[in-house]
């Protein structure tokens, strides 16, 4: 079977039998050198020198992860989305009491960076703002850099980025587009099976996690913090999927980030021409595509 979805995408054979390995102590130095190793790989991907934390989840609870350990009750929040993943973003933090404020457009077109700065400064109390990099419900890619130069850079807002569709397939710079939190998952672009989340922290991110007053317990960062200084994860990790991690993104570094990106924009250029070639059209418009 060879599965043509966004999500899970076929795993190369090495991976796979990279997961039949036996459990090792979670708590104990083997694991301790693994986590560390994922952990120093993974920020290079990220393109960050800030922390970056594994959590046992989906794709949504590393954006359950930002919105709970950045916001509190009543804390304003604009999301701002071009479908139905940017839609969950705002749904999470609704359900945790954010004041949400939706700023939606149409299906098929990327977030309005007009509209953005617009809405910020009808609403100069937003906390966060949260977007999604990669919409996979439409193929849309959000232009982070601009957003980040208007949320952060005008208005001092976080920025709170899934990234769960786009981390390890196209560019994201972390450090440089100045985004506080970003959260993606093992199973898209990776090479891995389903199982695991990653979500960068930023030092602006800390600062509102000082104050920030929303319930949490599995997703709090700082107890992830402190196990990763002892080498542990805080609860029970998916262990085989850990493997399978190390391994890709062995193989990920060695190959060189800038060959992944340009094969898959390639392939995206590939896919798109034969499409138009049989006379069909495209959705989106490919200008608003990576």
């Amino acid at each position: 079977m060879n599965l043509r979805i966004p999500g899970p995408i076929p795993v190369d054979d090495d991976i796979l039998t990279s997961m039949s390995s036996q459990m090792i102590n979670h708590r104990g130095p083997e694991y301790k050198e693994i986590l560390y190793s994922v952990t120093d790989r993974l920020k290079k991907v990220f393109e960050t020198n800030s922390e970056v934390f594994i959590l046992t989840a989906s794709g949504t609870g590393g954006m359950e992860a930002a919105i709970v350990n950045t916001l509190s009750p009543k804390d304003k929040v604009i999301n701002a989305s071009c479908g139905s993943f940017g839609e969950r973003f705002g749904t999470i933090a609704s359900i945790y009491g954010a004041d949400v404020i939706e700023l939606k457009s149409p299906y098929g077109k990327a977030v309005d960076l007009d509209n953005l700065r617009k809405s910020l400064k009808e609403n100069p109390d937003t906390k966060a703002v949260t977007v999604t990099h990669n919409e996979t419900s439409t193929g849309i890619v959000n232009n982070i850099e601009k957003i980040s130069e208007i949320v952060k850079g005008e208005f001092g807002s976080l920025l709170l980025v899934d990234g769960v569709s786009s981390v390890s397939s196209i560019p994201v710079r972390t450090d440089e587009w100045n985004c506080d939190v970003v959260a993606t998952a093992s199973q898209k672009g990776w090479g891995v099976p389903p199982g695991l989340a990653f979500f960068h922290f930023s030092s602006d991110a800390w600062d509102a996690h000082k104050n920030s007053t929303m319930p949490r317990y599995y997703f709090d960062v700082s107890m992830y913090q402190s196990y990763y200084k002892i080498g542990q994860p805080p609860f029970t990790p998916a262990i085989s999927v850990m493997f399978a991690m190390d391994l890709a993104l062995e193989k990920m570094i060695d190959t060189g980030m800038g060959s992944i990106f340009e094969h898959h924009s390639n392939i995206a250029k590939l896919t798109r021409d034969g499409i138009k070639n049989i006379g069909l059209s495209l959705f989106p418009d490919k200008v608003c595509s990576f």
